[in-house]
Order: C-alpha cells, then structure tokens, then sequence
C-alpha cells in the first residue's frame, strides 16, 4: 500500500502504536534507574540488553519463519542501528541515570522532535516552516528551565547530566532521520532489530571484558536485573515497531512517541519510584508539549513523507 493511499483508518492505527509505544518506553525510564541502582556499569548492562533483545528477536524470526540476511546493505543496517539506536545512546543513558531522576530523563527525551526536526532540514528529508521553528524555540524554553540551576524541580537535578542527557535524545532523533532517508535494505522490523542486536553484543562484549563491568546473573533473580531484563524486553520490542512505524508514517510522525514517552515516563516515575516534582516541571511540560505540536508536520505530509520499509 502507496502513502497515498493511507486511510483514517490507518492513521489511526499508527496513532494507537503511538500511545503503546510510549507506554512500554516510558516505563524503561524508571526501570533504567532501578537497574543502575546498585552500581552496574553501563556495558554489562548494555551487554545484557543486546543479548536478550536477540534472543527475543531470534524467537520472533523463527516463529514467522524469516532468516537473518547478511548481504551488504543489511550488514551496514544492522551496525548503523546498533550505534546509533542502542550502544551509543544508551552507554550515556546508564550512566547518566545513576545522577538523574527518571522523570527528568522523560522529560528531556521529549526533545526528540525538534531535534529530529533540525536533523530533517540537514538531510532535506524536511521542509523549513516558521511554525516548526516557533516549536523548536518552546522545545528549548523547556529544556532551559530544566537545566538552569536556579530553577526548583522539586528534585536534585545535576546540570551536566542534564546536558549530557539531550545527547541520546540527538542520537534517536537522528535515528529516525537515518531509517528515513537510507532506509533498512529491505530488512523487516524483526530482521533488523535482531541483526542490529547481534552486531551491538559483538560490539559491546569486548569493551565490557575490557573495562571489567560483567553482570552475573542470580537466582533468585535481584529486583535491579529484573528491572534489566524487563526493559531489555520492551526496548527491542519498541524499537522494532519505532522502526516499522518511522518506514510506515515517516521519522516526523513517528516521533510524536516522545509526547507519549514523556506522560508515561513521568506517571511511572511518580508510580514506581514515587518521585515528586515542583510547579516548573510542569511548565516545561506544557513548552516541550507546545514544541512538539508546533514541530510536528501534518497528517497528510507526515504520512507521505517516505516510502514503506518494503518498498525501500
């Protein structure tokens, strides 16, 4: 099926993954925390993550009865992927939850969209409108009065992390962006997502032998490597339809998920880890959310913006 011919059926359809994508990724916000919280090093976890997101994936390729393709376009896929959308941005995600509240770290991602807005325009994969660049200045209103140390948020919030943090936002806005403009060589969601896995697991292992972090497993398992496990799982099952959606709707539309990601993650950080915020984070809530609306593009553009994974 053309973009062309996206019904509202569809774009309804891509807005309930929307809300279940958020759901399941705001959720590994806190549970990111909860595993860092013993003193884990960020490549035993990463290695972990990679190694039970391919198991997964591996069962999903089997039961649908697929293979893992290995051609060159795939291989570039697959290590493209795994930097860009897990070793890199995640590495800083580990360490930067030991020092940020998980609330904190939802309400940065939700930066994405502008991000992923300024990244479109670099690789012409967008077109420039003075709305989206109003939305891009509310995005960064947001992000200014989370960083700025006279600001109360109600937590301890270290300015630095709080910088470095925006960088995973950049690196899965530009995510996006990548799978929109080079696309997957034909990979399905589940090839590339256990393709990606792999090559991630290779990449990771020897660094977390090198820089001693292994994580061993216990029985009975410990609260922080249930916590591992269960976000592991969501990762890669999220991302493998953050993946199928951006080829479906386009990067723009896809990466509304950032208004669902930021609600979520702040109502489980509040649910899980009873975490508490001040009047200021929900005004830059209500700039981030302002932002995003303003960045976003409309239906009809968004939904044809690229083609299909399968036609790429």
């Amino acid at each position: 099926m053309s973009q062309h011919d996206l019904s509202r059926r569809d774009i309804l359809l891509f807005s309930g993954f929307l809300v279940l994508m958020g759901a399941g990724w705001g959720a590994t916000q806190p549970l990111t925390k909860i595993a860092v919280s013993t003193g884990y090093g960020p490549f035993g976890l990463l290695v972990w993550q990679q190694a039970l997101g391919a198991i997964l994936m591996l069962v999903v390729c089997a039961v649908r009865g697929v293979g893992l393709p290995r051609h060159t376009g795939a291989l570039r896929a697959y290590l493209a992927i795994a930097l860009i959308g897990a070793v890199l941005p995640n590495s800083i995600s580990y360490s930067a939850a030991v020092h940020l509240p998980a609330g904190i770290m939802s309400l940065l991602l939700s930066i994405i969209p502008m991000f992923a807005f300024c990244i479109a325009l670099l690789l012409r994969n967008d077109s420039f409108a003075w709305r989206r660049l109003a939305g891009l200045c509310f995005g960064l209103v947001g992000v200014m009065i989370v960083i700025v140390p006279s600001v109360d948020l109600g937590e301890a919030v270290p300015v630095g992390w709080a910088a470095v943090y925006l960088v995973v936002a950049m690196f899965y806005a530009f995510e996006g962006n990548y799978v929109a403009k080079w696309g997957v060589a034909g990979l399905d969601p589940f090839q590339l997502m256990l393709g990606a896995s792999l090559a991630g697991l290779v990449i990771v292992a020897p660094v977390m032998l090198m820089t001693d972090q292994t994580v061993v497993p216990q029985w009975p398992v410990p609260k922080p490597q249930l916590a591992l496990a269960a976000a592991s799982l969501i990762h890669v099952l999220v991302y493998a339809s953050y993946v199928w959606l951006v080829g479906r709707a386009g990067a723009v539309f896809a990466v509304q998920v950032s208004y669902m990601v930021t609600g979520f993650g702040l109502f489980w950080a509040w649910l899980v880890l009873g975490e508490a915020f001040s009047s200021a984070i929900w005004l830059a809530l209500a700039a981030m959310f302002a932002g995003m609306y303003l960045v976003q593009p409309r239906p009809k553009a968004a939904l044809e913006a690229v083609t299909t994974i399968s036609d790429t």
